[in-house]
């Protein structure tokens, strides 16, 4: 990607191609999202259950998830512009495939493992790309804003879109649309170019790379038998923490013998990142969870149709488009430990009022100040969680802290959806109950990003590496 001008000035913004890569994560964040309005017509016309839906999505963010770490190793070996058109490729393949699918079986292939797969390529390129674009914080914030930004936007305006094209055309639909916005960002992005050049002789971990996929994969497998089986979920949980207790045992071993791990540990022996990191699951946990709690319950309570649903949520893409795009200003203004705990705050207000209106009134504006009020907490604290995390390690490390920041991330998704869905749908015919029961999960989330929102530094540079 082309250097900045100067650190900070306009004409940095202008000479890099933000475009293709914002572009890029609103079109993945979307994807988590707008099958949420679907799932009635999905399962008509593929003749497959809520769970089989909701299966299906949590497929995507989980491949997403336990891929990102070995994807972001990959942009030094393979070059960070090659990866992300890779990715895009993928991608595409995989939304037409989606598209035309013939069965639940189909559209898992399509939807969750080849845009999965897709987009654990793009992902890490997107925020390496802006960090080694920018070397400031004020400048580095307002390409994060823009990214991220757009990023929450597909997130929450996915049901909307998505209902709208579903309602209007064909669930099937809202995939070609997700096809012809990567051909979009391919030909935008003829303008990147790599600010360094690939290694092909950086070694790789693959041991580190399937214990570390095979251990998050099961972790998540696990949470989705809740409800459904209590041996098998505990099963699935203790393997899965296994794997991950060997995959740790595994890096340290090669660190100690000298070699390059998948994922050095000293990414964890910085106490900012950590904390950074533990805000940014939290915050998508409880977007994406609330997005498919309040979806589902929409359409399988009170018989609300797909552009009915997306509807309702307008009101938190307005609160994170809104938020994100005042992202520049609020940094010059605050601290960045201080707008994540605001945004915790207001999320959890969110989902307070959430729960209060339900119960007061059947009409969908019930929803409405709810909704905005999520999207507006977690529009203002995207931005500057992400900038303290990539922030927080030299431009040599940005390729593992990039993977583990987005793995982190949609780990929050695939647990969003798999935790609360699950609550939803195991208790689906008590109607109210079962969405209280899951909205009260996502708060008690929230209120543990908040918690490690509140610890952070008043200024990234105190976070001295423990």
């Amino acid at each position: 990607m082309t250097g900045p001008a100067a650190p900070g000035s306009s004409a940095a913004f202008a000479k890099s191609p933000l475009t293709p890569l914002a572009l890029a994560q609103f079109i993945c964040s979307f994807a988590g999202s707008n099958m949420n309005v679907m799932i009635n017509d999905i399962g008509r016309d593929l003749n497959t259950t809520v769970k089989g839906v909701q299966s299906t999505i949590t497929l995507f963010l989980l491949i997403m998830a336990v891929l990102m770490i070995p994807c972001s190793k990959l942009t030094d070996r393979w070059g960070r512009k090659k990866c992300f058109l890779a990715g895009l490729t993928l991608y595409g393949i995989g939304a037409l495939t989606s598209a035309f699918s013939p069965s639940l079986a189909v559209l898992i292939l399509g939807n969750s493992v080849l845009e999965g797969v897709g987009t654990a390529l793009l992902i890490p390129p997107v925020y390496i790309l802006a960090t080694m674009a920018f070397d400031d914080l004020r400048s580095r914030a307002r390409a994060f804003g823009l990214i991220s930004g757009l990023g929450g936007v597909g997130a929450a305006a996915g049901p909307l879109i998505g209902g709208f094209i579903a309602t209007a055309i064909t669930w099937r639909a809202a995939f070609v649309f997700q096809a012809v916005v990567v051909a979009v960002i391919v030909f935008l992005s003829r303008r990147i170019a790599d600010p360094v050049p690939p290694d092909p002789t950086r070694p790789f971990d693959t041991a580190g790379a399937v214990l570390s996929a095979v251990g998050m994969f099961f972790v998540v497998f696990g949470i989705l038998q809740a409800g459904k089986n209590a041996l098998l979920m505990t099963a699935f949980l203790v393997v899965g923490v296994g794997f991950l207790i060997w995959f740790f045992l595994h890096i340290r071993a090669r660190e100690r013998a000298g070699k390059e791990p998948l994922l050095t540990t000293r990414l964890f022996r910085n106490r900012t990142s950590d904390l950074g990191l533990v805000t940014q699951n939290m915050q998508w946990l409880v977007l994406m969870g609330t997005s498919f709690v309040v979806a589902v319950f929409l359409q399988k309570v009170r018989g609300y149709n797909a552009v009915q649903t997306g509807v309702v949520f307008t009101a938190a893409t307005a609160g994170i488009l809104v938020s994100s795009l005042a992202a520049e200003r609020l940094t010059k203004k605050h601290a960045q430990k201080n707008l994540i705990s605001a945004g915790f705050a207001m999320t959890v207000a969110g989902i307070v009022v959430l729960l209060a209106l339900v119960e007061a009134s059947s009409r969908v504006v019930a929803f409405v100040p709810g909704l905005l009020l999520i999207g507006l907490g977690v529009g203002v604290m995207l931005t500057p969680s992400v900038n303290v995390v990539q922030s927080s390690f030299p431009e040599e490390q940005q390729g593992e802290i990039s993977g583990l920041s987005r793995s982190v991330s949609n780990l929050g998704s695939s647990f969003g959806t798999a935790i609360a869905g699950t609550i939803l749908i195991s208790g689906l015919a008590e109607g109210n109950r079962s969405y209280a029961l899951a909205m009260i999960a996502l708060a008690i989330f929230a209120l543990v990003g908040l918690a490690a929102a509140i610890r952070l530094p008043a200024d990234p540079g105190d976070a001295d590496p423990r």
